[in-house]
């Protein structure tokens, strides 16, 4: 991921992310995000359903314990979102957000049912298979 979308998402969810700038011997959140810009908004939009949850329901007596990310990143072609604290809604938020991955270009972050794997493990639409020139090619390419 791009270095100042890294660098958004952390500012955005500091209690999310307390952990980005530890060793690599207390997190493997010091890599950063080890995948595409394209699932940017997909991770954006995870982070603030857990954090406004977790903000707006936690009361006296029914806490609901912080969600901290261990590691972020990409893994055969979809999403993986590992994260300590949460409950199960929490983890239920985190599910369907790797399972929208594999439907979303890691590159792009175009959705299309019909995305195929560039290699072993990179989620990519038809405009960025890398054969095809996305300047004659604007179906495809959202962004």
């Amino acid at each position: 991921m791009k270095e100042e979308l890294d660098k958004l998402l952390c500012e955005r969810y500091p209690k999310m992310f307390v952990n980005r700038d530890k060793s690599m011997q207390e997190t493997a959140m010091c890599w950063g995000f080890e995948c595409g810009s394209g699932w940017f908004e997909l991770i954006n939009a995870l982070c603030a359903t857990i954090q406004n949850y977790i903000d707006n329901n936690s009361r006296p007596g029914k806490e609901i314990p912080q969600v901290t990310v261990d590691q972020v990143k990409e893994k055969y072609g979809t999403l993986r979102f590992y994260a300590s604290g949460g409950d199960r809604l929490t983890d239920g938020m985190i599910w369907f957000a790797e399972s929208m991955s594999a439907h979303t270009c890691e590159t792009c972050g175009h959705e299309d049912a019909d995305l195929g794997l560039w290699t072993d493990s990179e989620r990519r639409c038809p405009g960025h298979f890398g054969h095809i020139d996305m300047q004659n090619c604007p179906v495809y390419h959202t962004g």
